[in-house]
């Protein structure tokens, strides 16, 4: 058995759990009524969040398409290259690894959420790349340093949250901003910081 199918497995031991647990707790309390009517209520909210969330994601996914085919990334590997080359230093700043990187990191800034995996995803590609492995054993530094940039990420407009709270009826969805660039510098700040202390840690 693959690593890749021994971790859907296991994926699947803990959902089945969760099920089994939900139903054992209602059956325990007597409110097997109420379980199946969330059930029921959550299958169909489910999908009308995604039809109200659709249209942002293709507006912002479709123009973050048109920045990248008209240059933009160029533009901004060039911007964001004196911090890259604090963070990133065995990449060269022109690297296509480096350009990736700088697509992610501004699909977070506008706050994307899943718009910004496949660039997640093309970056982490670019940077084994660099290193000639095609499936690299290990993590190096400059990868788990842009996992801790991308999970603790800065957030100068949060826009998928704000689609969330106009979804469910907020009044001024975009009102958590100062919260949302607090957390997210402290965040990125503490993030940042450990990697880079570790990663000297395991350096030969």
């Amino acid at each position: 058995m693959t690593e890749e199918r021994g971790k859907f497995v296991m994926m699947n031991f803990i959902w089945g759990g969760l099920m089994l647990a939900s139903i054992l707790c209602a059956l325990a309390t007597g409110r097997m009524g109420e379980l199946s009517g969330a059930v029921l209520s959550g299958a169909s909210d489910a999908i009308q969040l995604v039809i109200s969330m659709l249209g942002l994601m293709c507006l912002w996914t479709g123009l973050m398409r048109v920045a990248e085919k008209g240059g933009l990334t160029a533009i901004l590997a060039k911007l964001f290259s004196p911090v890259m080359a604090k963070l990133f230093p065995d990449y060269e700043k022109d690297s296509p690894a480096v350009k990736a990187i700088c697509m992610n990191i501004t699909a977070n800034l506008l706050g994307l959420g899943n718009a910004a995996t496949p660039m997640g995803i093309a970056a982490m590609k670019e940077m084994a790349r660099a290193r000639k492995e095609e499936l690299p054993s290990a993590a190096d530094n400059g990868m788990v340093m842009f996992v801790v940039i991308n999970t603790a990420s800065l957030q100068l407009i949060p826009t998928m949250m704000s689609a969330l709270r106009a979804s469910h009826g907020a009044a001024s969805p975009f009102d958590v901003m100062p919260a949302v660039w607090i957390t997210s510098v402290c965040g990125l700040c503490a993030g940042v910081l450990m990697a880079k202390l570790l990663g000297k840690r395991r350096r030969p």
